[in-house]
């Protein structure tokens, strides 16, 4: 079973540094977004490979995942073992690559993905967000478990004044992944996906539920992007062929903290999420509060 990770796009929020490093190779801490995505991926049950949809235009993120025995005994001879064992950890995930030379989309980018992934359900991460525990795939593939292999997306309630913003679900709720009583937008909640609305009006959203970034798809999507129209934007968009899948297919939806993950999309939210992880981090709170210094932390 593989993990998608579509990388190719441009980082332009994050311009002029993404001219030189990719986006997904800024680091939060001290390892790159990526990886921590690539980890994520790896842990549910039965994924034993990583497939990234990359661009020609960027291989640092190749350079990055392949070992480099050099290097690595360069920083053994200086004395650095720990060191050089975060960098081999780092080269020998099973990651593998393919490309996306034409831009078109999201759900193009998982089409090139096709092959690498056959006939079997597989995973999507964007790659600008991740879960540090690693276990929102893991709670998907239970839903999914539940549900005869269904298709699962994560998804987390929105303020009804937010919902323009982003893709919301239709559907009903009917459980919870642990059988309890929940609320139906409470974290754990199952609903029954019955359409999948692209930024609606606030009176026209059907639930106030938006899809986060995790799915979870049977191998019938790959048919279907095979043949996806353009949609909007001009691209080639993913929850267009899941809403042809509908028709085809039961698909469920589980509901997520949306704290629970962190978001590295624009350059606020990145810095953010490096402050809230050096903060949680007992290795780096102190220094980090130090670095930050009294004017900033308005200790006068």
């Amino acid at each position: 079973m593989k993990a998608v990770i579509p990388a190719a796009g441009l980082g332009t929020r994050f311009l002029p540094a993404t001219k030189g490093t990719p986006k997904e190779l800024l680091p939060v801490l001290n390892k790159p977004v990526i990886q921590y995505v690539v980890e994520e991926a790896l842990e549910p049950e039965g994924v034993d490979e990583v497939v990234i949809v990359n661009s020609r235009e960027k291989p640092q993120l190749e350079s990055y995942f392949r070992v480099d025995g050099g290097f690595e005994d360069m920083l053994r001879k200086r004395g650095k073992t720990c060191e050089a064992d975060l960098v081999h950890d780092a080269s020998n995930l099973p990651v593998s690559f393919v490309y996306q030379d034409n831009p078109r989309g999201l759900g193009h980018a998982v089409y090139c993905a096709a092959d690498a992934v056959g006939d079997e359900p597989f995973f999507v991460l964007l790659g600008d967000y991740f879960v540090p525990d690693h276990q929102m795939c893991v709670r998907m593939a239970e839903v999914s478990k539940q549900h005869g292999g269904a298709s699962v997306i994560a998804v987390a309630p929105v303020p009804a004044d937010q919902v323009s913003r982003y893709g919301i679900i239709a559907g009903e709720h009917v459980g919870s992944l642990d059988g309890s009583d929940v609320a139906d937008e409470d974290e754990g909640a199952v609903w029954k996906v019955t359409g999948l609305v692209e930024k609606p009006a606030p009176e026209d959203a059907p639930s106030h539920l938006y899809i986060v970034g995790r799915y979870l798809l049977t191998p019938r999507i790959m048919d279907l992007l095979a043949n996806q129209g353009v949609g909007a934007g001009g691209e080639i968009q993913l929850t267009d062929a899941m809403e042809r899948l509908l028709a085809e297919e039961e698909m469920y939806a589980l509901v997520v903290d949306p704290t629970e993950g962190c978001d590295t999309g624009t350059p606020a939210a990145w810095a953010g999420v490096n402050a809230r992880l050096a903060l949680q981090d007992e290795s780096t709170r102190e220094a980090f509060l130090e670095a930050l210094g009294k004017s900033v932390l308005g200790d006068n």
